[in-house]
């Protein structure tokens, strides 16, 4: 049973509370969501008449914003970051709520050539072949499959599903979502003679700390060397990442996006939704590449870059709207093209 009073929360978050700490909290939700017991918070200016409508007991608010929203007779409690504030809130919410397998199961299949660490928790029908080695508290839900001379790190946690294939290799408090799976070969052929003949992909995959993976993702061995993901970068679900690339660290990759193979990702890079790039090119640190954008040039760092093929941001949304504008231009050059040139004799 999840119980909190208000005044409680306040305490949790380090922050300044106004109006009734007796208040209890039972739940969390968004603001138009939240009953009579639920913390909620506001960090987006776009929802600021929500505060309004919503029932919240509480309101995590930020700090500077305090004078400017509308806020009279709601319990708040200023913080200098809401959304961080909400997550720690959600944290233990997920940890009373949320009870990962414990122990070994008995219809797992554990080589005796495989190295288990102390506190492990490994579900049903896991396979753990011959050479691994699985750091301690690591969590393997039912169904996974863990490849002859991989390793895993300490305090991570891998949903049902995960496949890892041999020779890959997770850093600590790594999280993968159900379906990941890493070291499938990548997509290598010559052709010869009109046949195309598969080249063997021997490289290895490497995740580095504190990186998680959503559901879905395909990451590709090297075809020789490997394929690395940097620490604390951050993939959304149904992404693609083929072979030889090297991502950096704190980067954020989000959903359907692809990325071809030996293609160098820098650190702290966002890939929003269905972002595609072709092989070997370079994405420099701090680069931002908008939504459905195609990447066929290497991008200087900090570039932000929107369209296919992608332009500077300012650029491409300048030419967006001038294609919204192109029928009447046609409309207009036709009618100056009737005046000014003679009627064509048939």
């Amino acid at each position: 049973m999840i119980s909190f009073s208000v005044s409680q929360i306040a305490e949790l978050v380090k922050g300044k509370l106004t109006g009734d700490g007796n208040r209890p909290i039972l739940g969390a939700a968004g603001l138009l969501e939240a009953s009579e017991t639920d913390l909620s918070f506001f960090h987006n200016p776009k929802y600021i008449d929500d505060i309004i409508s919503s029932k919240a007991a509480a309101i995590l608010i930020p700090e500077k914003l305090n004078g400017e929203l509308p806020i009279q007779n709601k319990t708040v409690i200023q913080v200098a970051n809401p959304q961080w504030a909400f997550a720690q809130v959600l944290g233990i919410i997920e940890k009373i709520k949320r009870h990962h397998p414990q122990g070994i199961h008995p219809s797992a299949v554990i080589s005796p050539a495989a190295k288990i660490g102390n506190r492990v928790a490994i579900g049903a029908h896991v396979v753990v072949e011959s050479g691994t080695v699985i750091g301690d508290n690591t969590v393997v839900y039912p169904g996974c499959y863990i490849g002859e001379g991989s390793t895993v790190g300490s305090d991570c946690l891998f949903y049902s599903h995960v496949v890892l294939r041999e020779d890959v290799h997770i850093g600590d408090r790594v999280i993968m979502h159900p379906g990941v799976v890493l070291g499938s070969d990548g997509y290598g052929f010559a052709t010869v003679q009109g046949i195309h003949q598969k080249i063997p992909q021997i490289g290895k995959v490497v995740i580095e700390n504190d990186v998680e993976i959503g559901a879905n993702v395909t990451v590709d061995r090297a075809t020789t060397g490997e394929t690395r993901i940097g620490a604390g970068t951050k993939i959304d679900n149904l992404v693609h990442i083929a072979h030889n690339v090297h991502v950096g660290k704190g980067c954020l990759i989000v959903a359907q996006v692809g990325i071809s193979g030996s293609t160098t990702i820098g650190n702290y890079v966002t890939l929003a939704g269905q972002v595609g790039i072709t092989g070997h090119l370079t994405i420099g640190d701090g680069a931002i590449i908008a939504a459905q954008s195609g990447i066929m040039n290497d991008v200087k760092p900090k570039e932000v870059l929107f369209g296919s093929p992608g332009r500077p941001i300012k650029e491409a949304m300048k030419l967006q709207a001038l294609y919204g504008k192109l029928p009447d231009l046609y409309d207009a050059f036709k009618a100056m093209k009737k005046k000014i040139l003679p009627p064509t004799k048939e």
